[in-house]
Formats: structure tokens, sequence, C-alpha cells
């Protein structure tokens, strides 16, 4: 008995004293990490080499629960100043939002459609926004907990801080339901009863006998989503449609288009419906705008009036740039002039040719006379050139002196395309209102770089443009279709030729293009075309979800 009670004594002695280590390593432990961290008073005092005092942690009881913790304002431990307080009390757990289901928007109230995606920056902005007495806290963090699709149910999991207690500051987790409810917004549920209604209708007309303006136009419309709320577009002669659920819609279009192409427009309204008690009427608008007829390459002889206007200009001149303002240049001077809309609608005039009635020349010989010379962001350089018309050549001898404002692009043995003055029988009246004018026999536009491009055409291009969805007659497609496609390559091939016009649109990679080394090596020899490094990238959403899959 004696022995057992020796054994215990002994086995309890040792409990004690491993209690007692494992109590010292602690210690130990945690002034090795005070150690770890001091002050820049300690540090100081050890490099002076001055007696240091060792700092203990000190720790106070709860006094709730009795457990020891680090002391602080509440004199309280964590678990217990939750359960103390709440600081999510009064918040929003539970909200209803309105959702379109046809636009997939989200009601702003009281009546502003907001479109996002499911877990979006702007979806969790609009969540928050959302909640009430959110100010009584402060906001730290916010997140969406994943939920299934289809269950209309959006969570979103909020950090908030709040200072409670003696200035002890808690901050709390929490999720908040929000519960999505179908309701259909104005603008679909007007679509939903009938398609083709409308309020506002912006009748874009051009009377020239080609469709390049409303090629460029749709580009810088589709670039800057000015038709985004048109409801239908349709294609007509000389011109589109453009139909809209709200009158707001159809005037800033209009606004758009007034600053990239001059134009004039008048509007009409018809009654639809009228409330004799609420004195209400309900209109239909429609807005004709009629773009400028001058075009770009376009040869105009100026009226005397608007000649001596712009400090005796011309009169024969060519429509170098169009934009909000039109940029007339004489090929003779290089002199130019700027001319926005109003000054043109006070005082109209046409073309006296377009780029239809263009000839082919060849270039004999080019003697330049001055510097090059920038109009409106492109160059010229006056120079004198011999060319003979391409149609002649090999038949008689025939050649043209003229002088023209191409001598930086021009070199003997190049093709030029121009108006044929001399054989050209032209019955305007302002051209016989300048008694003592000489009409030279060619006017020089562009060069030309046709017999190259006969190797090239019919292959895919490296860029391609997108088009608006738009509603064609079938009885104006059949009869039109050929010369529409030609019109759009033209309008391809001059985009190549002129880069600044590829400035102010978007264009993308064509994943049809395979580029050959005989074709970039000869075919494509001194032919424009757009750098590799202006092309974006077409965005496809099935293919961003599959590249997403394939990462996870």
């Amino acid at each position: 008995m004696a022995k057992e009670s020796s054994t215990d004594e002994d086995s309890m002695a040792k409990e004690s004293s491993t209690d007692e280590d494992s109590m010292a390593e602690e210690s130990l432990t945690i002034e090795d990490s005070m150690a770890e961290q001091p002050s820049t008073i300690d540090s100081m005092a050890e490099e002076a080499g001055m007696f240091k005092v060792q700092q203990t942690v000190g720790s106070v009881l709860c006094c709730k629960c009795g457990i020891s913790m680090v002391p602080n304002a509440a004199n309280m431990c964590v678990r217990c100043l939750r359960s103390e307080v709440d600081i999510t009390e009064g918040l929003q757990k539970h909200v209803i939002i309105s959702w379109c289901p046809e636009c997939e928007s989200y009601l702003q109230p009281p009546r502003t459609w907001i479109k996002a995606e499911l877990e979006s920056r702007e979806l969790l902005i609009f969540c928050v926004k959302r909640l009430k007495n959110l100010n009584k806290v402060k906001l730290a963090h916010a997140e969406f907990v994943w939920t299934e699709p289809h269950s209309k149910r959006i969570k979103v999991k909020l950090q908030v801080r709040k200072e409670v207690l003696n200035g002890v500051i808690l901050e709390q987790a929490y999720i908040v339901e929000y519960v999505q409810t179908d309701h259909m917004c104005e603008s679909c549920s007007r679509v939903q009863a009938n398609p083709d209604q409308w309020v506002a209708a912006v009748q874009l007309r051009q009377h020239v006998s080609h469709r390049r303006t409303f090629f460029y136009l749709e580009q810088l419309i589709l670039k800057h989503d000015a038709a985004v709320r048109a409801i239908k577009i349709k294609q007509v002669d000389e011109g589109i449609d453009f139909f809209f659920a709200n009158r707001s819609h159809a005037l800033k279009f209009m606004e758009f288009v007034g600053k990239v192409v001059p134009i004039k427009s008048r509007n009409d309204k018809q009654l639809v419906s009228h409330d004799s008690k609420s004195n209400n009427y309900n209109y239909k608008y429609t807005f004709s705008v009629e773009i400028c007829p001058i075009c770009r390459e376009d040869l105009i002889c100026l009226p005397p009036r608007v000649a001596v206007s712009l400090g005796n200009l011309g009169p024969l001149v060519l429509c170098s740039k169009v934009g909000n303002n039109i940029v007339l240049l004489d090929p003779f001077t290089l002199r130019h002039a700027f001319i926005d809309a109003d000054q043109y609608w006070r005082a109209p005039y046409s073309a006296l040719l377009s780029s239809k009635q263009l000839v082919e020349y060849i270039v004999l010989d080019v003697e330049s006379l001055s510097s090059e010379v920038h109009v409106a962001g492109s160059k010229y350089t006056l120079a004198d050139v011999q060319v003979a018309r391409a149609s002649d050549f090999g038949k008689n001898d025939t050649i043209f002196i003229m002088r023209t404002h191409l001598g930086h692009l021009l070199n003997p043995g190049d093709y030029a395309l121009g108006y044929d003055l001399y054989g050209a029988n032209n019955n305007d009246t302002e051209l016989d209102k300048y008694k003592s004018l000489v009409i030279p026999d060619a006017i020089l536009i562009k060069k030309s770089y046709e017999e190259k491009r006969q190797k090239t055409r019919g292959k895919p291009r490296p860029w391609k443009l997108k088009s608006m969805n738009m509603e064609v007659d079938d009885s104006s497609r059949k009869l039109n279709e050929k010369k529409i496609n030609t019109e759009y390559q033209d309008f391809l091939e001059e985009l190549e030729e002129n880069p600044e016009m590829t400035f102010n649109i978007s264009l993308y990679r064509n994943k049809e293009y395979q580029p050959s080394e005989m074709v970039s090596v000869t075919d494509g020899e001194d032919v424009p075309s757009v750098p590799l490094e202006q092309l974006l990238d077409e965005l496809d959403i099935n293919d961003e979800e599959d590249e997403k899959s394939m990462s996870e």
C-alpha cells in the first residue's frame, strides 16, 4: 500500500511539473512574441547599451463569462460583446426588386430601368443602394453569394462596422436576400402589345445616286450606339427610316446626326387620340432630315456670291472631306475653306460631277511645285503632270498637261482617277456665269490602285465591319442588290485608301482571313491597307463563356 501511494504521489508530481513546464513555455512564447516586436524606445535603449525591462502582456477577466482576455474599453470578450449587441438590428434582410424579363433590366425607383448582368459590379451597386437605414453603420465589404440563376434570388453578403459600448468598434457580417418579381418595363410592354407601335420617326434622306454616305453614317451610329433606342430600322430608297418609342429618343438621335453630317430638318405631328376629360393628347411625330448632297471627291462650281464670300475661292473646287463641316479645296492653289451646315443651306449648290463619273488616266510625267500642305488632316502637294486617258492609250496621242494637288502620291507610270472636262457635256448654270473662266481639260481626284486590286479582289480582308439590323423592302432589294454590293465594296476600298476615315469607326478582325506569303509579297505591294494594330477583337459572349469553363 505504501508503494502504491508513493507511485501516485510521483505521478501527480510529474503531472504538476509538466503543467508548470507548459505554462512556463506559454509565458515564454508570449514573452518571445512581444520581444520580436520591440518598440522604438526599446530598440534605441538596446543600441545605447541601457538596461531593458522585460514587458509582459496584461490581461483581465471578462465581466460576463470570466474568461481571460486582452483589456478593451467594454471589458467584454468578443463573444459576449456580440451576444449583447447586434449592430445589424433594424437593417433590411429581405428586399423585393422589380425585374423586366424581356430586356433583363432592374427598376431603380421611381421610373429608371438599369441593365446589369448577374454578379456584375453594376448589379452590386444597385443592390446596395436599394437598402434602407444603411447609413446607421459603415459598410466595409460587399460580395455576392452564389444562387441558382433560375431561382430569382440574389444574395449579397455585407460586412458592416459600428461603434458600440465605450467606443469599441464591432464588425459583423450578414446576408441580404433580394427577391426578383417580374415587371415588364414601359418600352417592352409597348413592343409586346404592338411591335410596330412607334411614337417618333426620323427619316434620313440624301438625294444622290449612291449610298456611300449612309455606309459611313451606319458605322458612326454603331460605334456610338446612337440608334440603340430604335425599335425598328428600315432601309428605303435614298435613305433610312428610324422608329422610336419616345420623342426624346428621336430628338437625341437627330442631334447626333447633326454633329457628324450637315443636315436640315423639319418636323410634323399627327393626332392619334385625345382624352377630353384629362386633356391628354397622343401624337405621332415625324422628323424629316435631309443630308447635304455634297459628298467627298465631288467637283463643285461655286456660285459667284459664295465664291466671293469665301475670298474668291475657286470657282472650281473639290470636296475633300465631309463631317459636321464641308471642306472645299482648290486643287490649283491648295486654298481651302470650311463650310458649316448653316452656311450651306443658306445658299445651297449641287455637285458638277460626282465619283460615278471618274475616268482613269495614266501618269506620264510629274514635276513638283511646292512642299506638302496639310488640310483637314490630309496631305497635298502642288505639281504639274502630263496624263493620258487609259481608254485612249495606244489609240491616239492625246496628252493633257494640268496642275494637280496629288504631287506627293503620283509618279510616272501610276494610274489616277479624275474628271474628264475635255469630253464632258456640262449644262451647269453656275458655270455659265463665269464668262472668262478657263476650264481645264481634266482634274485629277485620287490615285488608282485598280490594276493591283484585281489580283486580290474576291478574297477576304483581314478586317470587317458590323452592320445594323435593318428591314429592306423585297421589291427594291432585287433591283438594287447588285448596285448596293458594288457600292459597298467601293466604300471598303475607300476606307483603305483614306486612313483618316477609319479614326471615327470601329474595324474588327476577320476570323476567315488567312494571310498568304505570295499575296503579301507580290500582289499586295503598294496597295493601301488598314494596319492590324487598329483592328478590334469582336466580342462573342458564347466564346467568353467557353473560355471561362475551360479555365475552371
